[in-house]
């Protein structure tokens, strides 16, 4: 933190000067519809799969809705998204205050076009989140120009003010929640180490409040879990009867065992995309360090923990950067390949909407160690189907079924098949996009979604 106003005036001339207008790429035309199909608007606020599950879920899912015949047209604001050929895109120009290398930066002032640019920088000032509002008024103004385009829209977990009310102008629209971030928001609380952590972690979730009222007024809310079903209705007050699950899928044909990949004997893989307490990442390196005094171990992390984050420090205080790597960016081929080297895979979070790392590690046929936490039983199945399930936070659970698993490869080998069977039953993203259609079918219908939709 700067210690005198002089070096806050350096710090905010260095930023601005590192400030550029952010590269906007190209419109791209949707794919047309086939017959009696549809034309969707998607929505995603942030869209980069880097960033997360979001944007995995978005490029995946409109990639397999063109597939059975719709036009979808995605229109996201920066970190752009990753799309596959059909799929028609429209940036949504925004800010993109945590862009790296600069989080947190100060625009350069032609940057700002609109009062949303205004407002989304004051709330960032002022300690908030402020990208989903936002995104909420840019893209509702785009999408008052395009009234005849499209036949419904789509909005992936933005609840911003803005699609509330493009929903009250007429619009047909369906939403996807993950899962409540009320969620989030306690458990970040709860390890919170000082009162001003507490403080900022609230004002930080600011945004919620809005998301709240939102999801409450829309008719049509999608999740993808039975177990985020019920925590929305409990958390955020939405009515069971405008809930409907759809399960998340993964790319059965990438995420595969490959015959040239060879397991790496003590090789353990965790999958996260950010540096927070849910994650359970703490947890799991507890563990680890209880387990390298008995045998030779390593961890791979597939994400990127802050440099001066809760990981970094855990890491140096249990000496053990020579055992844990940590790797970002690679493709979904390269991730399918690591898993690959992996004897297991843990998933330690404290609390999961969904899990796509799970089922990443399921179709390449890697048993998989998860928690109870959140949906994470309903993806995995009972403990010994396709992994063993721990209670979240326990180091000591962690290091007794991951010796279980070391230990035993007969007991790997009959996990890892068995996994590879329940996600191709059950977890493809052809059946995450034909249950999403039959819910369109429903809204534009103006009748009763139903309690879940699955094609299995």
């Amino acid at each position: 933190m700067p210690q005198t106003l002089r070096q806050t005036i350096a710090m905010t001339r260095e930023s601005w000067a590192r400030s550029s207008t952010i590269h906007v790429p190209e419109r791209v035309g949707a794919r047309a519809p086939e017959p009696g199909q549809l034309r969707i608007a998607f929505l995603v606020y942030r869209g980069n799969p880097q960033c997360g599950g979001q944007g995995v879920y978005t490029r995946h899912l409109t990639r397999e809705l063109v597939r059975l015949g719709h036009s979808v047209e995605v229109f996201s604001g920066p970190p752009w998204p990753e799309l596959d050929q059909g799929v028609g895109f429209t940036p949504v120009m925004g800010l993109d205050l945590y862009r790296e290398p600069d989080p947190f930066r100060w625009p350069a002032r032609r940057e700002f076009t609109s009062l949303a640019d205004v407002g989304e920088f004051l709330i960032m000032l002022s300690g908030g989140f402020g990208e989903p509002w936002a995104f909420a008024r840019r893209v509702r103004r785009l999408l008052t120009a395009r009234r005849g385009d499209f036949d419904i829209i789509h909005d992936n977990q933005c609840l911003g003010t803005g699609v509330l009310q493009l929903s009250r102008e007429g619009w047909p629209l369906l939403e996807t929640l993950h899962h409540p971030i009320t969620v989030d928001r306690s458990i970040a609380i709860d390890h919170a180490t000082s009162w001003w952590q507490r403080y900022a972690t609230r004002r930080w979730y600011g945004f919620l409040r809005m998301q709240v009222r939102v999801v409450r007024q829309l008719s049509a809310v999608l999740t993808v879990s039975h177990n985020s079903k019920a925590d929305i209705h409990a958390q955020m007050g939405v009515q069971l009867e405008r809930l409907t699950v759809v399960p998340v899928g993964v790319d059965h044909d990438v995420f595969r065992p490959y015959d040239d990949v060879v397991t790496k004997p003590g090789r353990l893989m965790v999958t996260t995309s950010s540096d927070v307490a849910m994650k359970g990442l703490v947890p799991l390196l507890e563990a680890l360090a209880k387990l390298r005094a008995e045998r030779d171990i390593e961890l791979v992390v597939i994400g990127r923990p802050k440099p001066e984050g809760r990981v970094a420090s855990t890491l140096e205080r249990l000496g053990l950067n020579d055992i844990v790597t940590t790797i970002s960016g690679v493709s979904d081929e390269d991730l399918a390949r690591l898993y690959g080297e992996a004897e297991v895979a843990i998933v330690p979070s404290l609390y999961e909407g969904f899990s796509l790392p799970a089922i990443e590690a399921m179709s390449c046929g890697v048993p998989v160690i998860a928690t109870t936490g959140g949906a994470l039983p309903e993806v995995v199945g009972t403990s010994g189907e396709t992994g063993l399930l721990v209670e979240p936070n326990d180091p000591d659970a962690l290091v007794a079924a991951i010796r279980t698993l070391l230990d035993d490869p007969e007991l790997r080998a009959r996990l890892g098949a068995q996994g590879r069977a329940r996600v191709m039953r059950r977890f493809t993203w052809e059946v995450t996009a034909r249950g999403t259609a039959a819910c369109y079918d429903a809204v534009l219908k103006k009748i009763a979604l139903p309690d879940s939709v699955d094609f299995t």
